[in-house]
Order: structure tokens, then C-alpha cells, then sequence
């Protein structure tokens, strides 16, 4: 046990957080960031650190990341000046940036954050889109909750 709690003692001393968007890395800024083979003009906006992995692994995103630190919530208590929403504010405000990616979960509270983030980025000339909501590839519909369900259907689009 002694070598792994050596190996996570030195991590957690290298780990730091990036000061542009939040990820968690061992240089600032991360690798992420850093890399010029990234589309500066797209930018992904995710609730967690988590979130910026998982969407990172799949390798289908070219562009850069802004991580919130969570998603507003009402009962919890979480306000806007809780996250990070005035520095992506502020990134946009820079310039250099055609589109935000809103990559919120599907929850009541991460929609909620999408929609305030709408209303925040709404005055900026850029392309402002959100994650596609519905269906999974390979689910049932008869396995599938009301709001997916809904979704689904509100988001329908032309065949072919």
C-alpha cells in the first residue's frame, strides 16, 4: 500500500488546475490548451472536469474546453458567481471565437445552466449551439423515460 499512497502523494502535488479552462493537469496550461493543433474559434463548455475527459477520449471534438465547476442549482444552492461563467464570459468577450458548444448533461439543472448561459452569450456574434438530446444508438423506446422520450421527439429531423 505504501507505493501507491507514495504515487498519489505525488501526483496531487504536480496536479494543477489550468487557468484558461479549468481542466486538471500537470502543467498550466494544459496540454489541452497548449496544443496548436486545436481549433481556437470552438469552444466546449462542460459542467466538470469529467465531462472534458470523456467528450476528449472520444477525440470528436477539435476545439478547446471551458469547464464551469459544476451546474446551477436552485436547492443546492449553487449561483452564477459560483462557476466559472464570467471567465468563459470574458473568453468570449476576447474574441478569436466562432462557436460555443454548450455540453451540458441532461438534468433539469444542466439545462437550466445552458439556458442562462444562452442568455449570457446571446449578445455576442458567435454561433452558439447545444448537444444533440434523444435516443441513444441501440436503445428501445419501450426502455426509455418520458423525457428522453420528449426530447426526442421535439428534436426530429428530416429523413434523408
Amino acid at each position: 500500500m505504501e507505493p501507491l499512497l507514495r504515487a498519489l502523494e505525488a501526483v496531487n502535488e504536480r496536479l494543477v488546475t489550468c487557468h484558461l479552462c479549468g481542466n486538471v493537469d500537470t502543467v498550466d496550461p494544459c496540454g489541452i490548451c497548449a496544443d496548436p493543433r486545436r481549433d481556437p474559434r470552438a469552444l466546449c463548455v462542460v459542467e466538470d472536469v469529467s465531462d472534458l475527459w470523456a467528450l476528449d477520449k472520444s477525440r470528436l471534438f477539435p476545439g478547446r474546453f471551458h469547464v464551469l465547476g459544476g451546474r446551477l442549482s436552485a436547492l443546492d444552492g449553487v449561483r452564477p458567481e459560483d462557476l466559472t461563467i464570467d471567465g468563459l464570459v470574458a473568453r468570449v468577450e476576447a474574441g478569436g471565437i466562432d462557436e460555443v458548444v454548450l455540453a451540458m448533461n441532461a438534468t433539469l439543472e444542466g439545462q437550466t445552466t445552458a439556458h442562462y448561459l444562452a442568455e449570457r452569450l446571446e449578445r455576442f456574434p458567435i454561433r452558439l449551439t447545444q448537444l444533440a438530446h434523444g435516443v441513444p444508438v441501440g436503445g428501445e423506446l419501450d426502455y426509455l423515460d418520458e423525457g428522453t422520450l420528449a426530447q426526442a421527439l421535439r428534436a426530429r429531423r428530416p429523413v434523408g
